[in-house]
């Protein structure tokens, strides 16, 4: 599925534009807060790596399959302020590298080899959705608070010989537990800086949300600067790191070969954001 980070937006600042009508009135200190945010810009590969099947070639996505270029990022969340201290958080991350390339080399995936000069496309797409709660030491604007997430994976790995009949796709759905940690500085002049982690490293099935002993991890880090503006509105620029991944796995009569995957990538992203802090 395709995802334009402009439909993200629009929809979100749609919403914002419709706040004020929803607020509490004047004078009464509303017991919750809505603040939306948005923010777009490119994202760079800086390690990809994959091997599928035990007897598989071991790939980089990099020099392999051309995830040379910087790709369209988008993000949108919305934080739920309950009282001073209570946040719940809901994320929707859209993910997707689709890159073409003439092979140097034989690649076996699933058992199946691409040979050396075909053209090949990859889809590499890793959206996932992510809800959380944290419990904030402070009040007000700034924030120390610390909570757990679940984040729910929705992967499809593909790849397909555009002159030829090769092909080979994989795809899994599951749920993750992520720790989250996040901290924000506000100054007097209405600049403000922010610290955001959410990480988790699961070593068995029963932690990661599969089926079949992986070792997995992620991480979701960013840090971001930005500036209060009037009506509510805050702008800022934003440097994340998204890293892990997964290594294992066991039989499985969906997939050719013997279902093991071993996949692990660190990406990195810089956006131009936008809150609206007003609902």
């Amino acid at each position: 599925m395709r995802h334009d980070p402009r439909t993200l937006l629009a929809a979100l600042f749609t919403l914002a534009l419709a706040a004020p009508a929803l607020a509490a009135p004047d004078g009464d200190p509303p017991p919750w807060r809505l603040d939306l945010h948005a923010e777009l810009g490119s994202l760079w590969v800086g390690h990809h790596t994959i091997k599928l099947d035990r007897d598989g070639s071991d790939i980089d996505y990099i020099d392999d399959l051309g995830q040379e270029n910087l790709v369209p990022f988008a993000r949108a969340s919305a934080d739920v302020y309950l009282g001073e201290h209570h946040v719940i958080t809901l994320l929707y991350q859209p993910l997707e590298i689709v890159s073409t390339r003439t092979l140097a080399r034989d690649l076996t995936i699933d058992d199946q080899v691409f040979p050396e000069g075909a053209a090949v496309r990859s889809t590499y797409s890793f959206p996932f959705a992510r809800i959380s709660y944290m419990y904030d030491f402070t009040a007000g604007r700034d924030e120390l608070a610390v909570g757990l997430s679940l984040q729910l994976r929705n992967a499809t790995i593909e790849f397909e010989q555009l002159d030829g009949p090769a092909f080979r796709s994989r795809r899994d759905v599951g749920p993750v537990p992520v720790i989250k940690l996040r901290w924000r500085q506000g100054f007097a002049d209405g600049a403000f800086v922010g610290v955001e982690v959410d990480g988790f490293y699961a070593p068995i099935k029963y932690l990661n949300g599969g089926e079949t002993d992986v070792e997995g991890a992620i991480v979701d880090a960013s840090l971001r600067a930005g500036l209060e503006l009037p009506r509510d509105v805050e702008a800022f620029l934003n440097l994340r790191w998204l890293g892990g991944g997964a290594s294992g796995g066991g039989e499985d009569d969906d997939n050719p070969g013997d279902n093991y995957n071993e996949n692990w990538l660190s990406f990195f992203s810089l956006s131009l954001g936008l809150t609206y802090a007003g609902l």
